[in-house]
């Protein structure tokens, strides 16, 4: 009888781990899968182009003529029309409605003169030290990289992108898209009739400042016909972007080229999609210098 009792109360402790080990693995919460390449550039290019509003902080690195300038804004845009507000940690101020003042910026330059000036957001004044225009504030150049057009000569850069996995930043984890490029490097382009720098920036998706910075040409010229141009032949040799997986918003975007590092921007306190006050972008806002 013992020798029976023994033998049940063997098995019974060799049966209870085992289906106590089922019945964690039942009730335990499953991962849910890694998205795919394509499901995470659709996803992040639809939450761009979906965006009806955006409060962030963008804190940019831009190299310029050698070096790197450093700056760090708050902006405010609302989508369709199109309105952007920007200040910088001087206390530079950029306003700009769609519509209004014959296209041009409202601008508190926060030095001498100290008065508001009306400036094109495309012209020399507003693109001098920086990559981007004031236009394309938030995240209008990140969907650009990922753009194929008509006009552009090759399209491999932008299918050269690929999850890479998880990282953590600022805090949180957020995807990885990636694009190693190392056949990058710059190319002898003769220029066509009614050239400019924006139409060449397009056939090589290597951005207009490169262009126009290489080539000594004056931002907004018509580049004549025949005339020889040194251009990139994409827009980096690495090319990282960080994925907010919640949003699925662009929280970092960095690029390298043959000369080491070309741009970062970092975006803190995002806010898609919350109200914004009209107020907010007016000249005459509380607070604002304009």
């Amino acid at each position: 009888m013992l020798a029976f009792l023994a033998a049940h109360l063997s098995t019974v402790r060799i049966l209870a781990p085992i289906g106590a080990l089922a019945l964690l693995a039942a009730t335990a919460p499953t991962r849910p899968a890694p998205p795919t390449t394509d499901q995470l550039t659709t996803r992040m290019s639809a939450a761009i182009e979906n965006l009806k509003t955006l409060r962030c902080t963008v804190k940019a690195q831009e190299r310029i003529g050698g070096s790197i300038n450093s700056a760090r804004s708050i902006m405010k845009l609302t989508y369709k029309p199109l309105r952007i507000y920007i200040k910088n940690q001087k206390g530079v101020e950029v306003l700009w409605l769609a519509g209004q003042n014959n296209g041009d910026a409202w601008v508190y330059p926060a030095a001498f003169p100290y008065v508001t000036l009306s400036l094109d957001p495309n012209g020399k004044l507003m693109r001098g030290n920086q990559h981007h225009t004031a236009l394309q504030a938030g995240f209008g150049t990140i969907s650009d990289l990922l753009k194929t057009t008509g006009l552009r000569q090759d399209n491999s850069f932008s299918r050269s992108f690929r999850y890479v996995g998880d990282t953590v930043l600022l805090g949180r984890t957020s995807h990885v898209l990636r694009s190693d490029y190392p056949q990058f490097r710059w190319v002898s382009y003769k220029a066509g009739k009614n050239e400019t720098i924006g139409t060449v920036a397009e056939r090589f998706g290597c951005g207009e400042y490169r262009v126009f910075e290489r080539n000594g040409l004056t931002i907004g010229e018509k580049i004549p016909e025949g005339k020889v141009l040194q251009v990139p032949n994409a827009y980096g040799r690495r090319t990282t972007v960080c994925i907010d997986p919640k949003t699925f918003l662009p929280i970092m975007v960095q690029v390298n080229d043959d000369k080491g590092l070309f741009e970062k921007f970092e975006f803190a306190d995002v806010i898609p999609n919350q109200s914004i006050p009209l107020q907010e972008f007016s000249k005459d806002y509380q607070g604002y210098k304009l």
